[in-house]
């Protein structure tokens, strides 16, 4: 029987449907026997199918927007039900009153640069229509949507993290159903203008609501680009090579020309459009690019021309004077000693998840190591490592810093660090599920294997080792992991606290070890309830969040108490101006990627430790994350 249900939707959430609601929404139906239309009355355009996530960008649909939605099929109420039951819940958004817009330019990947200006190419412009055989036309839109989507997929396996989702994302818009069929439709004007006309009108649509969709806007004017220059069989537009290094300035960027770029030739990325949430912020992090975006007049600025480019403040200078072109281009050097200017002590640790992250700790002069993941001596294994193939593993870096601190921290698999001995590929919700210390609970060996390789690694060297478990949530598992060190005779345990429970337990759990370290990055990604692998997440996933700042305080002070050591091992104590506000919060360590420490000592030593703690104030009491920025660029500039 066909059944035949309609139902009125409400807009909630505060970005409209941008591209994860999209997503979100026709993943819903999947699985469903039902065809389901959606009609935005406000904005007057035709019901469009839900046939993939572009039919929904078209509804251009807004907070407070009311949809008609009409579902058919046997599953016609189920499928209504479960789109209800998204938009009502915001789609995990926070259903406040928008932001206002950020004021530029603002910088969104930190650091300082020096260089001349290459500005980006410009696009291609519409080709023109052209009387065509239809049926020929929408056979070379298949074809080139086929193509560049490869070619997307292709950077994307030469890329991690971020940008590899953010080229994959792109990749499937090439290929989008809704999308072909729009170009499709008017193929007999020729496939280069259909496609033109249909993938212009995509980006209009997003432009028109604003907000986070309008930081998509370039992602899909390049995907066009590239579709058309396929089909006229000419090189796609993208980022110049010069010989000499380079700051790039453009409108925006796409991902496909960020993912790629190389961080040795080019200085900077300066954007006129875009926002903390853009791919050209989530991409440049990655890559260790100063980045400013939202600078108004970029475009102006004459090819050639030298400019300072503050990716921390969001300073964009052109001609800056000897004086400050030095302090920018400046090499800072750590003398192995970390401390505020008025000589409050700081360790600066490396972070060690490979052999050549253990030559650049050493090659930065680093305090010791923070971090030894120990999940990278297991990696591309189908079975676990013997305890000598371990010690074999652990012993360079013990090696490599007699009489100096190195903490372990045994195995995180699971989550986005799968092992094939160890992860159920089956599991429905990997970061919430069987990883970190809780692996010990299936795998008993593993960790008693680890414990004892690490003590006779220690035995065989003079470093200062301690150990630590990943991903404990209870004062129990704290216990049972310091009397298992004990047993093997490692005096120094310690705990990273990570969940939400860790720190809220952060007095209990302090007290059964030696010393708590804080894993930001985990401990942002379980207090937003947001995946940090996701691109589209990032803003939540900011390490700025003052929710998360306030975790790290609450735990700080247990510490404090306590009289026990406490650091920070995740990318946030990368971030200069962040460390500094770590430190006012009660962090005695900091351990970050080995090339970040010369920075990190530069912007310490350059301010007290009172200016560090009043940094942290203003942040904890901020009430967004680029509000905590902000008041901290005040403080510390």
């Amino acid at each position: 029987m066909n059944h035949v249900e309609t139902r009125l939707l409400e807009v909630v959430n505060p970005d409209g449907l941008h591209a994860r609601p999209a997503a979100m929404l026709a993943g819903a139906l999947s699985g469903l026997d039902a065809v389901v239309t959606l009609e935005n009355p406000r904005t007057g355009t035709p019901p469009v199918a839900l046939t993939g996530p572009t039919s929904i960008l078209l509804l251009a649909a807004r907070q407070g927007d009311t949809l008609a939605a009409t579902a058919r099929g046997v599953d016609a109420r189920a499928a209504l039900d479960a789109l209800d039951t998204l938009l009502r819940a915001g789609f995990g958004e926070t259903l406040d009153a928008a932001a206002p817009p950020l004021p530029g330019p603002l910088g969104v990947s930190p650091g300082r640069a020096v260089g001349p200006v290459v500005q980006m190419p410009p696009p291609l412009t519409e080709p023109p229509a052209r009387p065509s055989d239809p049926a020929r036309e929408a056979d070379r839109i298949a074809a080139a949507g086929a193509a560049v989507a490869a070619d997307l997929l292709d950077r994307a396996s030469r890329v991690e993290g971020a940008a590899r989702e953010i080229l994959e994302a792109s990749a499937l818009l090439a290929t989008d159903a809704g999308l072909l069929a729009s170009a499709t439709a008017i193929a007999g004007e020729g496939a280069e203008h259909a496609v033109w006309v249909a993938v212009t009108g995509l980006a209009e649509s997003l432009a028109a609501q604003g907000g986070r969709m309008a930081e998509r806007v370039s992602d899909v004017h390049d995907l066009r680009n590239r579709l058309v220059a396929r089909l006229l069989g000419r090189p796609v537009p993208g980022v110049p090579h010069p010989q000499a290094p380079f700051v790039l300035v453009a409108r925006d960027l796409a991902p496909a020309d960020t993912a790629l770029l190389d961080a040795s030739t080019c200085l900077a990325l300066v954007t006129e459009q875009g926002g903390p949430t853009s791919h050209t912020a989530i991409i440049a992090r990655s890559l260790g690019i100063p980045a400013i975006v939202a600078a108004a007049g970029a475009l102006d600025i004459a090819e050639g021309t030298i400019v300072l480019v503050d990716g921390t403040t969001g300073r964009l200078e052109q001609n800056p004077g000897l004086v400050q072109i030095q302090r920018a281009e400046a090499v800072a050097v750590f003398t192995g000693t970390g401390s505020t200017s008025d000589g409050h002590r700081v360790q600066l640790l490396a972070n060690i998840g490979s052999a050549g992250d253990l030559a650049a700790a050493v090659d930065a002069n680093a305090e010791g190591v923070g971090l030894f993941r120990t999940e990278f001596c297991f990696l591309d294994r189908e079975t676990a490592p013997t305890v000598d193939e371990q010690v074999a593993a652990y012993r360079p870096a013990f090696a490599a810093f007699p009489g100096r601190r190195v903490i372990v921290r045994t195995l995180d698999a699971g989550g986005d660090k799968p092992l094939a001995f160890v992860t159920d590929p089956a599991e429905e919700n990997p970061a919430l599920g069987m990883r970190g210390i809780r692996t010990s609970v299936r795998h008993p060996r593993l960790l008693d294997d680890q414990l004892r390789a690490i003590a006779l690694a220690a035995a065989a060297e003079k470093a200062i080792v301690g150990v630590m478990a990943p991903m404990v949530a209870t004062v129990d598992e704290a216990e049972r992991f310091a009397t298992a060190c004990a047993r093997h005779g490692l005096a120094r345990s310690g705990v990273m606290i990570e969940t939400l429970s860790a720190a809220l337990l952060a007095r209990e759990i302090t007290a059964a070890v030696s010393f708590t370290s804080l894993g930001t990055n985990d401990l942002g990604q379980y207090a937003m309830a947001a995946d940090r692998m996701l691109g589209g997440l990032a803003a939540l996933s900011d390490p700025w969040q003052p929710a998360v700042l306030r975790l790290v305080a609450m735990s700080a002070a247990a510490a404090t108490a306590a009289g026990k050591p406490i650091g920070v091992c995740g990318e946030a104590a990368a971030d200069p101006l962040l460390a500094a506000v770590l430190v006012g919060l009660g962090a005695g360590s900091l351990s970050m990627a080995a090339p970040a420490i010369a920075a990190v000592a530069e912007t310490l030593g350059r301010h007290t430790l009172d200016q560090c703690e009043r940094a942290a104030a203003a942040a904890t009491a901020a009430p967004t994350a680029a509000q905590a920025r902000a008041a901290v660029v005040s403080i510390l500039g």
